[in-house]
């Protein structure tokens, strides 16, 4: 027995340590980085070719070597609602936050974020970043499910901001952009138990407005010539189209519209220095991401690390001659997101399927192996990743819109839904029309089919299908259900 022993020590020896290492490592659970850009359109990126002149090569390479979602949604097209959505795989009208309100977070008891139950299976988490919720100092600053928090109120300043690190308030000199970029890294290297698997959420400012690039970016497409939107949007009259999107369009002179049946077209370029210059403080982004690709590459975490990168909506970039975002349209309902995961995702692969923001927790979550709760609402998306092709999947998608007080012409309330082919819009106006489009004859959305009676049966069964929705996942009409519910707390 004792010479079987020693044999056995023996062989144990001659295995290289590294060796074994690796094969601990490869039954570790995958780590998480989530990087989210703010207010990106879906194809602001390089390898999309929109812009000829926009170079995102770390963008690009996780299309490269990972997933490419080419339809994927957010539930509601805002901030607060839509960042919440992805921590905790619910709707708007579910987990409260509604609108951008200084009151409001979601409700986290009820609804604990994906983070709060990854800390709760082992492993380490992070928050570096735009949270945009409600604007709390000090440790209240802090919210649940994060171990390590560095992020500020509301929308943040790109140059010398206000932060908060661990509860603490401060100024931080620098750009924002780069502030972030090396709380991250810093934390990566030096700050976390490396004994754990991690998710470090990289929330970052930009690329919201008042666009401020890098100073090293400042006017680098000053020269440059903006390419018309796809499908000839910008010639938008709005013929044909509800009365509050004319409205709309007048954007802060929307007093002074007077009732037309369409408005005159707008030549190009629109808005063409905002786009310059939202496009130029991307650029520290794509460089935030390669510096911190090249992070965990150095600390040997890059290739058991799921990488995701996505934004919080979509963009107008002079698409229906609108900027900001909002509304049912595609540019703001869709949003970019790419997966880099190469022990499970074939490199330069396209997900065409509809997915939508609700789906990201739940696929964290199935991920590292931990049990998707029954409140969240979304859909692991790993079936997906797998080129499962067997896997039953959505058919169609619900999206949703309160009016927000502060920009009450950006659009009333609606609820839409979206097919493969199809789009219906409804309103909630007694006084105005809803829309319908044909996404596949026309997919930048400029003929409202909603009063052409060849499309009755499409309308109705598009009206079913979003009745059916509304009931599966509990819509509220009632916006301020949780707002109300927290102002009285506050009170007592």
């Amino acid at each position: 027995m004792t010479k079987k022993i020693h044999f056995v020590v023996l062989l144990l020896l001659l295995i290289p340590f590294d060796s074994i290492a690796q094969s601990n490592k490869q039954k570790l659970p995958p780590n998480f980085l989530f990087v989210m850009v703010d207010d990106q359109a879906y194809d602001a990126l390089g390898f999309y070719d929109r812009y000829p002149f926009l170079e995102t090569p770390n963008m690009d390479r996780l299309a490269r070597e990972g997933a490419n979602f080419t339809n994927f949604f957010v539930t509601q097209s805002l901030c607060s609602p839509s960042r919440a959505s992805f921590l905790t795989g619910t709707y708007p009208h579910v987990h409260g936050a509604t609108q951008n309100k200084g009151q409001l977070d979601p409700n986290w008891k009820k609804y604990p974020s994906y983070t709060s139950i990854l800390q709760q299976q082992g492993y380490e988490t992070a928050m570096v970043g735009k949270i945009h919720m409600a604007h709390y100092r000090g440790k209240k600053h802090v919210r649940p499910g994060f171990d390590y928090w560095f992020s500020f109120i509301g929308q943040g300043k790109y140059f010398d901001p206000m932060v908060n690190e661990n509860g603490k308030d401060y100024r931080e000199k620098g750009y924002m952009t780069d502030i972030l970029t090396n709380k991250a890294v810093e934390w990566l290297k030096e700050k976390r138990n490396v004994n754990k698997p991690f998710n470090l959420c990289l929330w970052h400012k930009a690329v919201h407005g008042p666009h401020s690039p890098a100073p090293r970016h400042s006017n680098i497409y000053k020269k440059e010539d903006i390419p018309k939107p796809p499908f000839n949007t910008h010639e938008e009259n709005f013929s044909g189209k509800p009365e509050w999107q004319r409205i709309k369009a007048f954007s802060s002179k929307y007093e002074k519209y007077q009732r037309v049946d369409s408005l005159p077209k707008k030549s190009w370029p629109i808005r063409e220095e905002k786009t310059k210059k939202m496009l130029e403080t991307l650029i520290a982004v794509d460089e935030s991401l390669g510096k911190v690709l090249e992070t965990l590459e150095e600390i040997g975490e890059l290739e058991n690390t799921v990488v995701v990168f996505t934004s919080d909506n979509g963009y107008f970039m002079g698409e229906h001659t609108y900027s900001d975002k909002r509304i049912a349209y595609e540019p703001s309902m869709r949003i970019p997101m790419l997966i880099r995961y190469p022990k499970m995702i074939k490199p330069g692969i396209e997900i065409k399927e509809m997915c939508l923001n609700i789906d990201m927790a739940p696929t964290f979550l199935d991920l590292s192996n931990s049990n998707i709760p029954s409140y969240m609402q979304g859909e692991s998306m790993v079936p997906l990743l797998k080129e499962n092709k067997e896997v039953a999947w959505r058919d169609a998608a619900m999206f949703e819109y309160y009016v927000d007080d502060k920009y009450p012409n950006a659009g009333p309330d609606m609820l839409a839904v979206r097919t493969e082919r199809y789009k219906l819009v409804d309103n909630f106006l007694k006084d105005d029309i809803d829309e319908l489009y044909d996404l596949k004859k026309d997919p930048g959305e400029m003929n409202n089919l909603i009063n052409d009676s060849e499309f009755d049966d499409v309308e109705n069964n598009l009206r079913n299908t979003l009745a059916k929705l509304r009931d599966k996942y509990k819509y509220n009409v009632d916006r301020d259900w949780w707002l109300r519910q927290v102002v009285n707390q506050s009170l007592k």
